[in-house]
C-alpha cells in the first residue's frame, strides 16, 4: 500500500546518549523522507554530542565515544538538517514523547526555531497501541484464547495471569530472548529463577530509582545523576543522601539507599 500524501513525510529516528529529554544529546539521526510522487531520500549521518556517552547507552544502540570522536556536532549540520526538512511532516515511533522533543531541544540549541505546530505528526507507536491492547484481557486471549470474565476482579484477574504464565512458558521454551539490538538477554525456560531474571534483570529497587549497569554497580535511574554509581555519589556528596531520605521517595527504595551507603561506611 502507497502511503496517500499532500507534503512529504519525513520518519525518523535518533540514537542519543540517554533518554533525558533536557540533558542528553543526539549521537546519530536518521532520515526516510518519503516524498508525495513515492519517492524515498534517506539521510543518516553520526553525531558527535559533544559530552561523554554512558556505557550503558553505548551497549543499547552500539556507539561509542571513540566512533563519534570526529564526527560533525548537531549544531554545525542544524541548517542542513532543518532544509532537508523543510516543508515536510513528521513520523515515527514514540516520536512524541521523545524524538522531536530531543530534536527541537538541538536545533533551539543551534538558534533555530524548528516549529511543529504546522506540521502533521503520526507516531507510529500510538496506532500500534491503540490497536493492539496491551492489558490483561488481550494477553489472555492472545495466550489462552479466552476472554477475561469479570476484569478487574482480584481473584479472576490472578487466576488469568497464572494461565498467561502458563501458557508463555509452553510457546516460548527454549527461546532466545533478545533486546531491541538482537543482543542475547536470556533464554525462556520452565525455571523460576530463570524468569526472575529475565524480569528483573537489572533493578535495585522496585521503584526503578536505582538499576544495575552492565558491570554489576548500582547506579542511578533519574535525575542529574543518572548512569553514575550511587556509591560514588554519596562520597562526593554526601548531602545527596539525605536529600533522597527527606524526599517523596519509597521507603523500599531509601531501604535499598541506606544499605549501599553504609556498605560504603563498613568497607572504610
Amino acid at each position: 500500500m502507497i502511503l496517500k500524501l499532500k507534503n512529504p513525510l519525513s520518519f525518523f529516528d535518533l540514537e542519543t546518549t540517554g533518554i533525558n529529554i533536557v540533558a542528553d544529546r543526539i549521537v546519530e539521526i536518521s532520515i526516510v523522507k518519503v516524498m508525495v510522487n513515492g519517492e524515498v531520500i534517506k539521510k543518516t549521518q553520526r553525531i558527535n554530542p559533544t559530552i561523554p556517552i554512558p556505557t550503558e547507552s553505548s551497549l543499547i544502540h552500539g556507539i561509542y565515544d571513540e566512533d563519534i570522536k570526529d564526527a560533525p556536532t548537531f549544531k554545525s549540520m542544524a541548517k542542513e538538517f532543518a532544509k532537508f526538512l523543510e516543508g515536510s511532516d513528521l513520523a515515527g515511533f514514540n516520536v512524541l514523547k521523545f524524538d522531536i522533543p530531543v530534536l527541537v531541544e538541538e536545533f533551539l540549541r543551534a538558534d533555530i526555531d524548528f516549529d511543529t505546530s504546522n506540521r502533521k505528526v503520526v507516531d507510529v507507536q500510538r496506532i500500534f497501541h491503540m490497536m493492539e491492547k496491551r492489558n490483561l484481557s488481550s494477553a489472555y486471549k492472545f495466550y489462552c484464547d479466552k476472554n477475561l470474565e469479570n476484569a478487574h476482579s482480584a481473584e479472576a484477574d490472578t487466576i488469568a495471569t497464572m494461565e498467561i504464565l502458563e501458557a508463555q512458558v509452553q510457546k516460548y521454551d527454549g527461546m532466545d530472548v533478545t533486546d531491541m539490538k538482537g543482543n542475547k538477554l536470556g533464554i525462556i525456560e520452565n525455571n523460576i529463577d530463570t524468569l526472575h531474571l529475565l524480569t528483573n534483570k537489572n533493578m535495585v529497587d522496585l521503584a526503578g530509582r536505582m538499576v544495575f549497569n552492565s558491570d554489576g554497580e548500582e547506579v542511578f535511574n533519574f535525575g542529574k545523576h543518572r548512569n553514575k554509581k550511587v556509591s560514588e555519589i554519596f562520597q562526593k556528596e554526601p548531602s545527596y543522601y539525605d536529600w533522597m531520605m527527606k524526599g517523596d521517595f519509597p521507603l523500599e527504595t531509601k531501604k535499598r539507599l541506606t544499605e549501599i551507603k553504609l556498605r560504603g561506611f563498613n568497607s572504610k
